[in-house]
């Protein structure tokens, strides 16, 4: 696992408190879409289905700072649209520092090198770099040529200059343990803090609906890699928890945690979740207390079915990682089932 410990520590000491307080649901990470702008067109995205009225507007530098206050997660994920194409994008990230959030600046890195001078190394700060492939499978994937390479010198830019550096990667249908294994050893060799890996969900506005994974082809594909990184001994280092990675090769059953990652943007509060979007409400504890959770879910929902998004899944491993530690432990030790 590559999440530093400073991290660890204080997002335990956070779920740990609020336990403690008897809250049944709190949130770990906000997902925060200060604008749906976006200078890719890529397959898996619906964000930029938005009509050009909506693609205009932003979130303020004061709307972030509510979202953020008013919601209380110690992380902070900041997704698009393209964040670094909002004009006081690093504003925001330094109003989010003076309160210690951990944010996660979600990037394609088409903007990285003129507007890398805006922003300082911090151990709150993680340049988390969209690549879904190697070449030109990434540059068909996000709908444009030579972003792949210009991703790479992006990623040894910011390394070089002291960033803390993660990737965010989809896996879609036709992905294989082979082809995985040879994008992980790659972007490993980029000496990435971490990689953040994820199988491509059905998102509703999505212009590709071809080529999102099922459950089965999720289990199956994750298992190949695991059983890869295994047997070879791999020194990939994943932004996960190994519980999560466990679940994703099929070998525990967990329910998602929907508020476990809020969504605030430009509408208001999304619910119930960052990829299921039935509506919007004006405050986030509008969003909590009127939120029927009980709909939603595999078995509860047929949109949820295929569902193992670390979004929703992620913050479900975790708790259960607070609660039974020997059994994070035990599989640490172990390794991942993937028989």
């Amino acid at each position: 696992m590559g999440i530093p410990l400073i991290q660890q520590l204080k997002l335990g000491s956070y779920i740990v408190k609020k336990m403690a307080s008897g809250d049944r649901r709190f949130p770990l990470v906000l997902m925060l879409e200060p604008l749906f702008l976006c200078n890719l067109n890529c397959r898996g995205c619906g964000k930029t289905a938005y009509p050009p009225e909506i693609l205009k507007r932003k979130m303020s530098v004061e709307e972030c700072i509510e979202a953020v206050e008013e919601c209380g997660a110690p992380v902070v994920s900041i997704p698009g649209g393209e964040p670094l194409l909002h004009p006081d994008i690093h504003v925001i990230v330094r109003e989010l520092i003076k309160r210690k959030k951990f944010i996660y600046l979600c990037t394609n890195a088409l903007l990285v090198k003129k507007r890398i001078d805006d922003f300082s190394p911090s151990p709150y700060l993680t340049f988390n770099i969209h690549l879904d492939g190697l070449g030109s499978k990434h540059d068909d994937l996000v709908g444009a040529k030579g972003t792949f390479d210009n991703a790479v010198e992006s990623i040894r830019l910011l390394v070089s200059r002291g960033f803390r550096v993660t990737t965010n990667t989809t896996f879609f249908y036709g992905e294989t343990p082979d082809s995985a294994e040879a994008f992980l050893d790659f972007v490993t060799a980029l000496n990435v803090e971490a990689m953040t890996i994820s199988a491509g969900f059905s998102y509703e506005k999505a212009k590709d609906q071809e080529n999102f994974l099922t459950r089965q082809t999720t289990i199956e594909l994750f298992r190949g890699i695991f059983d890869i990184q295994k047997r070879k001994k791999k020194k990939w280092r994943f932004n996960h928890s190994i519980l999560y990675l466990d679940f994703l090769a099929g070998n525990q059953d967990y329910q998602c945690t929907p508020w476990g990652n809020p969504t605030r943007n430009m509408f208001g509060w999304q619910w119930p979740c960052y990829l299921l979007n039935d509506g919007y409400v004006s405050t986030y504890k509008e969003l909590m207390e009127k939120t029927d959770w009980s709909k939603f879910g595999r078995g509860k929902d047929p949109r949820c079915e295929n569902c193992m998004v670390h979004c929703g899944y992620e913050p479900t491993a975790v708790m259960d990682t607070v609660r039974r530690p020997w059994k994070a432990l035990g599989v640490t030790v172990r390794g991942i089932n993937t028989k």
